[in-house]
């Protein structure tokens, strides 16, 4: 996992973490990421989420860091009809909370609870929307963090800047694919290296 020490972008032109600053954003996938994952199910209440170790230390780092931050998440349990949407934005008002109570911040959460939609990751129907909601956002200046292909062609198809896989669970996944930029091996890695 030596992909860590080098960051570049589609055009290979290296750049220096340690030079983010709050004209940066910082877009951010969920289960895997932030919280313990299920394996082939879904966290059907707050009681059931469980943070990373690390994570919340992560967002109070972001919040000096990144001038927006905002979480992608796909969440098609709810379409499923296997949890309902008030259970869905009670985990996320839940989870807001406690990570503001350690200083940290996401300005905004956009989630998909479609099977099939133009929202889903990979498509860039959710960055869109932030795209319309935060005039700040510049793509050049912007990262995109996930546990999945899906979320790193998703950044690749919305065009951010640089991507940032995390092994968190899909320890299968060759970290040499290209639309991979950079790995940590967790969120606070990540964090750290800011």
């Amino acid at each position: 996992m030596q992909k860590h020490s080098t960051l570049f972008d589609n055009n290979l032109k290296n750049i220096n973490l340690k030079n983010i600053n709050s004209s940066w954003t910082l877009f951010i996938d969920r289960d895997g990421v932030v919280n313990e994952e299920k394996t082939d199910d879904y966290i059907y209440a707050w009681n059931e989420f469980r943070f990373y170790e690390g994570v919340k230390e992560a967002f109070r780092i972001f919040h000096k860091k990144f001038g927006v931050i905002v979480m992608v998440t796909n969440q098609r349990g709810v379409a499923k009809g296997l949890m309902k949407l008030k259970d869905l934005n009670s985990i996320h008002r839940n989870m807001v909370a406690e990570i503001e109570k350690t200083g940290g911040r996401i300005d905004k959460i956009y989630t998909c609870t479609d099977m099939e939609s133009p929202l889903r990751k990979p498509n860039t129907g959710m960055g869109l929307q932030a795209l319309k909601d935060f005039k700040a956002i510049n793509l050049s200046k912007s990262i995109m963090v996930g546990n999945t292909l899906s979320d790193m062609k998703f950044g690749r198809n919305l065009g951010v800047k640089t991507n940032v896989f995390l092994p968190t669970t899909r320890k299968e996944v060759d970290i040499n694919d290209p639309t991979i930029d950079l790995v940590f091996p967790d969120l606070i890695s990540f964090a750290q290296a800011l």
